[in-house]
């Protein structure tokens, strides 16, 4: 195998399929990248048998072939070459040279016959998403999953297909974060899936690599494939393919704790809020994370106290004429959602001081549900 390749192309595929390297102790293959060569392309490789990643870089290939090398080695030196020419030749063996002006490094691989091959999905359903609406999607409800690792279902986020639509939901027990966004092209097929939470982190990572991503489910895994057609890859870039293992098991029934009815609610400006809620939550403490809503006509005023370090006062200016409420809830819960969505203005909806509270979009295709903390 012998070919030239751009540094900076070639580094920025190596860090494309870093994430999804083998930990240490496993496999010495799975801390290896498999390199292809063949028809203008170096293809890169990496699984840690969860989770896999290959691109596509444009290389000029003098002779095709394959072997792999160490990836985490590979990529710190090929980073630092001081030349935009690379060479990567290994004549007939396993032993590669990297040539870049001044520099010539040797590195010894293993056969590519002992790396395992990524699954194919050929005969799957096909759902064509757009990357830019999808990644809103995932981050407008991932922080919501539980962080416990041993609570494989709900350290998760959860894909519903259905004929004109893709809802996502994250839940960790004490919020609930759901998006439904309608799927544009022909009616499809229902189906779902619960993506474990580091496969979800990855593939909004990639998002934004060109205008689509296609997703193909077979049960117990998920393949991604990402276009490579935004102006800052499609010169260099040839489509991204990422495949994940899928949680096994039942998701919770999270419209179950969807409030039917709430009395109550108030139309805030998105940002105000969430920089009121972030200035009273400095004063709070460990012991005492919390900050209460005072609800009035026209106004909710943001309160937070601890012994430690004093209290705070907000007041933002709201649409709402009910009667006044109290409640209280952990500030975290109130900004990570706000933080996350792309709207200018939300809904605050709520019943009493024991219930919970939802964050609403006002076109409606997302929520927020979140526990309360009981008033001191």
């Amino acid at each position: 195998m012998k070919f030239k390749i751009n540094r900076d192309h070639f580094s920025h595929g190596l860090q494309q399929v870093l994430n999804s390297v083998g930990a240490r102790g496993s496999n010495p293959i799975l801390n290896n990248v498999l390199i292809e060569a063949a028809e203008g392309f170096v293809s890169l490789t990496t699984t840690n048998l969860d989770l896999g990643i290959r691109c596509r870089v444009k290389a000029e290939v003098v002779v095709p072939g394959g072997l792999t090398l160490p990836v985490s080695k590979l990529a710190s030196i090929v980073k630092l070459l001081s030349s935009l020419d690379v060479t990567v030749d290994s004549g007939t063996g396993t032993q590669v040279r990297i040539i870049a002006g001044g520099s010539n490094y040797r590195m010894m691989g293993l056969p590519k016959d002992e790396f395992p091959a990524l699954p194919s999905f050929p005969d799957q359903t096909t759902y064509t998403l757009r990357q830019d609406q999808l990644a809103t999607m995932i981050r407008s409800v991932s922080y919501a999953q539980s962080t416990d690792e041993s609570r494989h279902i709900m350290n998760s986020v959860f894909f519903n297909f259905e004929e004109t639509g893709l809802t996502l939901a994250a839940t960790d027990g004490r919020r609930l974060a759901v998006m439904t966004k309608p799927l544009a092209g022909a009616t499809q097929p229902k189906a779902s899936m619960i993506l474990p939470g580091k496969t979800t982190k990855e593939v909004l990572r990639q998002l934004g690599l060109g205008s689509e991503v296609k997703v193909s489910l077979n049960g117990r895994q998920a393949a991604f494939f990402f276009s490579t057609d935004s102006d800052s890859s499609k010169e260099f870039f040839d489509g991204l393919y990422l495949v994940s293992k899928v949680e096994e098991g039942v998701y919770p029934n999270y419209k179950q704790v969807i409030p039917k009815h709430s009395d109550q609610k108030f139309e805030v400006d998105r940002e105000l809020f969430v920089e009121s809620v972030n200035r009273a939550e400095v004063v709070t403490s460990d012991k005492n994370s919390s900050v209460t809503l005072k609800i009035q006509p026209n106004k909710v005023e943001i309160c937070s106290v601890s012994a430690e370090f004093g209290e705070a006062q907000e007041s933002v200016e709201v649409t709402y004429d009910g009667p006044p409420v109290n409640v209280a809830f952990n500030p975290r819960f109130i900004m990570d959602p706000l933080n996350n969505l792309p709207y200018d203005r939300v809904f605050f909806e709520f019943k009493d001081e024991l219930s919970p509270g939802v964050l609403r979009s006002l076109d409606g295709e997302f929520l927020c549900v979140i526990m309360p903390l009981r008033l001191t």
